[in-house]
């Protein structure tokens, strides 16, 4: 086939040229031209195409349901949405070794004949995979597996075998022979991902491509490959874990932000029934500086423990550190606390820490924290079975959070007794056997705390 021609286009300004210089020749920004594939027999004017598409009413559109094909894997299928769509393309990235490619040949696995699932390694042999598949014991007899980093080898195997779904891993190691770059470059990546997603489109093939990240975290690529697939999962996981958790970041087949909760085994990947069990210490006594946090991860509700240390500072400049949690909302509890709590923290070094690896974004998390320091300060711990709730403004006021009545139901599933949350989600019928404190400052919530 004839190559497609290419060119060099500037990522800051767009410009382009025929051949690669080390810097711009429009605006002299270092280093940033790519290598892009240029329009076959593009117009050179803008005139009408016959048999174009002609605008629809918005109202006259008739919608189906979708279709889901489940993986097998509940927390997989709740962080997709229910499970796959037919068409959808799905990018998902983590860190070496996180267990991706573990988690989608279980998945593959796990599917019937009906489906044709197609496995496409470019990092590993077939022997290699089915080594993985008889160590994890998957009975895997109607999966293909093909060893291929070729975009157009890979797109004849598709059209050959017409899956219904279909992995590729990973997206880094593919290459077009339309392009003369590596395997991994910017212009590989995005014309590969762009291939394929256009042919999945096509053929209503569920496709699931894994991609690398960068050393902060980031799939690694250009930006648009994200915003090419309609659906993004993160794996993250802490190295000397064993617990495993898919974020989803963007969907557009469900709701985003969901949480799914993996347990690493050695029969791989095993999905966790229970995960606000993972987020709770168990402590033979009540600890100060320990609270428990009512959180939203997506639709789920999960209870998270948070902890603070507080102790008197050895150097000039207090520290103020914070993992799971945003650094500078604590900054500006801390500043709240001082202002209307009377709580001082200036000569004090601040810890806090979500328990298990979790990052918490929600504002929700302010109640918890503000009495996580000052239970640590005062050296007081909270009484057990205690969740607490709410956001916190800067004039002290204690703000709702959203859905507090599926907070709450969790918190009294998981048998605890007691919850601080703001006076506006009080619910009006009782829940369980939890007693609800309702407060509307930072204040009253300070001396709740004192009075236990």
């Amino acid at each position: 086939m004839a190559k497609a021609r290419t060119a060099y286009a500037c990522t800051d300004c767009g410009a382009t040229a025929l051949q690669w210089f080390g810097t711009c020749p429009s605006c002299g920004a270092v280093g940033t031209l790519v290598e892009t594939v240029t329009e076959r027999g593009a117009a050179k004017r803008f005139e009408p195409v016959s048999g174009a598409s002609a605008p629809v009413a918005l109202a006259e559109v008739k919608t189906r349901e979708q279709h889901r094909l489940s993986t097998g894997i509940g927390e997989l299928d709740r962080v997709l949405g229910g499970g796959l769509v037919a068409g959808q393309v799905v990018l998902i990235g983590g860190d070496p070794g996180i267990g991706k490619s573990t988690l989608l040949l279980q998945a593959l696995a796990r599917l019937d004949a009906a489906a044709r699932a197609l496995y496409v390694s470019g990092e590993e042999s077939v022997e290699q995979v089915a080594l993985r598949a008889r160590r994890l014991e998957l009975e895997a007899g109607s999966l293909h597996l093909l060893a291929e980093i070729q975009l157009e080898r890979i797109a004849e195997a598709f059209a050959a075998r017409k899956p219904r779904v279909a992995v590729v891993d990973s997206i880094q190691t593919l290459w077009s022979e339309a392009l003369q770059s590596a395997p991994g470059s910017v212009a590989q990546v995005r014309e590969c991902a762009a291939q394929l997603a256009r042919q999945a489109k096509r053929v209503g093939l569920a496709l699931v491509i894994v991609g690398h990240v960068t050393k902060e975290g980031t799939i690694a690529g250009p930006r648009v490959l994200e915003h090419l697939v309609d659906t993004v999962l993160y794996f993250e996981g802490d190295p000397n874990s064993s617990f495993r958790l898919i974020r989803a970041v963007k969907n557009r087949f469900g709701a985003v932000n969901e949480l799914g909760v993996f347990a690493m085994t050695d029969r791989g990947l095993r999905a966790v029934a229970n995960p606000s069990a993972l987020f709770l210490s168990q402590h033979a006594a009540n600890v100060a500086g320990s609270c428990v946090l009512a959180t939203l991860e997506g639709s789920r509700p999960l209870l998270v423990e948070i902890q603070a240390l507080v102790d008197t500072a050895q150097a000039p400049t207090p520290r103020r550190l914070s993992v799971g949690l945003e650094p500078n909302r604590l900054a500006m509890l801390l500043a709240v606390l001082h202002r209307h709590a009377g709580i001082r923290t200036a000569d004090q070094d601040v810890f806090v820490n979500a328990v298990g690896g979790v990052r918490i974004g929600e504002p929700a998390a302010d109640l918890a924290v503000s009495l996580a320091i000052v239970s640590s300060l005062a050296d007081r711990p909270i009484p057990g079975k205690v969740a607490v709730f709410g956001e916190i403004g800067l004039a002290g006021e204690v703000r709702p959070a959203p859905r507090g009545q599926e907070r709450l139901k969790e918190a009294a599933k998981l048998g605890f007794v007691k919850a601080i949350v703001p006076k506006a989600n009080r619910p009006k019928a009782a829940i369980g056997d939890l007693e609800i404190v309702a407060v509307e400052r930072i204040g009253d919530a300070v001396a709740v705390l004192k009075d236990w």
